[in-house]
């Protein structure tokens, strides 16, 4: 069931947050925005993958939370910026933020967690 309440968590973040991303195309852009947007493609990629290694929900939830502000993240939400992507937005990152973890691993895991969201 922990397994089950993770893989739900993981599928809401990358529904939320990063499908918009990993769904964007190369075409019809700047060879620099083309490189920006691999780049961030890859290292979403890679964060997706993180996640689902993670072995439970609370473990999803608590490094999320830790890598809002960290400076990798920080980096990449200024490349989504700049190629007019989404990013997690300041107002329902805080109401994330408020959200014990604990929550998030109720039945309703994606109704618990739906402060997060993208801009």
């Amino acid at each position: 069931m922990a397994d089950r309440k993770k893989d739900e968590l993981v599928q809401f973040f990358q529904k939320r947050a990063f499908k918009l991303v990993m769904n964007a195309k190369l075409k019809g852009r700047s060879e620099a925005d083309q490189q920006r947007l691999e780049y961030v493609q890859k290292a979403t990629r890679a964060e997706i993958e993180r996640f689902r290694n993670y072995r439970s929900a609370q473990e999803v939830v608590a490094n999320f939370r830790r890598d809002l502000d960290s400076e990798p993240a920080n980096r990449i939400h200024t490349e989504l910026r700049s190629l007019v992507l989404p990013t997690i937005n300041a107002p329902d990152r805080e109401a994330l933020e408020r959200l014990p973890a604990s929550r998030c691993i109720l039945d309703h895991a994606a109704h618990a967690c739906s402060g997060v969201a993208i801009r």
